[in-house]
């Protein structure tokens, strides 16, 4: 679990997002990061027995810094006033399927999959969905994926209005293929984040997302 000082410093620092209040304050950011790097251990033990593809990451894998960067934002607040947990599946930081733990008071979710992938690997996974995507529609309908999410993320940011190039629009997976990036959520309460089961209750909801990533996994691998 998290501890109640460390998300009470995430709060403080959302009101005093500025240098000075940071350096003031720079004894409780060094406990919450410690918080921060034990909690990522808790996920790693619990997680890598029941996905492989996980063995090789190390807590600096999963990691954010708190700095933000502000040189192509409005915002110019310049510290995250979230904690970020990303376990992906390739520990040499590429963007691949992973999985998310975000952590903020009031707006913490799990997430899971792949976010705008370049675009050979986009083609990689549509070609694996057109070809497969009974297997893809039997993942977000089984039992175990619906006790938690209620399908992939669709909003006007990250799907076509039209069918993609190179698929007719009648294809009978054309919602899935009109996806730029293939994600699920799911959002946290508050007061899951200081139960002592935390970590096993979020493993849960994690490891329901497996096989999305394995079947997102297998699309990349392809040729």
């Amino acid at each position: 679990m998290l501890s109640k000082k460390s998300i009470q410093f995430l709060d403080d620092l959302k009101a005093n997002n500025n240098r000075e209040w940071f350096l003031a304050n720079k004894k409780r950011y060094e406990e919450y990061k410690l918080d921060y790097h034990q909690l990522i251990g808790a996920f790693l033990e619990v997680m890598k027995p029941k996905d492989a593809s996980l063995e090789m990451l190390e807590i600096k894998n999963c990691t954010f810094r708190i700095n933000r960067d502000i040189r192509f934002s409005k915002d110019k607040s310049p510290y995250k006033s979230h904690m970020g947990i990303w376990m992906n599946t390739n520990s040499s930081g590429i963007n691949a399927p992973g999985y998310y733990i975000h952590i903020e008071k009031g707006k913490s979710f799990v997430a899971g999959g792949l976010y705008s992938p370049e675009a050979s690997d986009l083609k990689k996974i549509r070609k694996e969905i057109a070809f497969f995507y009974e297997d893809l529609e039997e993942i977000v309908t089984d039992a175990t994926f619906k006790k938690f999410y209620t399908g992939l993320d669709r909003n006007e940011t990250n799907a076509l209005k039209n069918a993609p190039k190179d698929f007719e629009k009648d294809h009978p997976a054309i919602e899935f293929l009109k996806l730029k990036s293939f994600t699920v959520s799911t959002k946290i309460d508050d007061s899951e984040l200081i139960d002592k089961n935390f970590v096993a209750t979020t493993v849960e909801k994690l490891i329901a997302l497996k096989p999305l990533i394995d079947f997102l996994n297998r699309g990349l691998a392809s040729e």
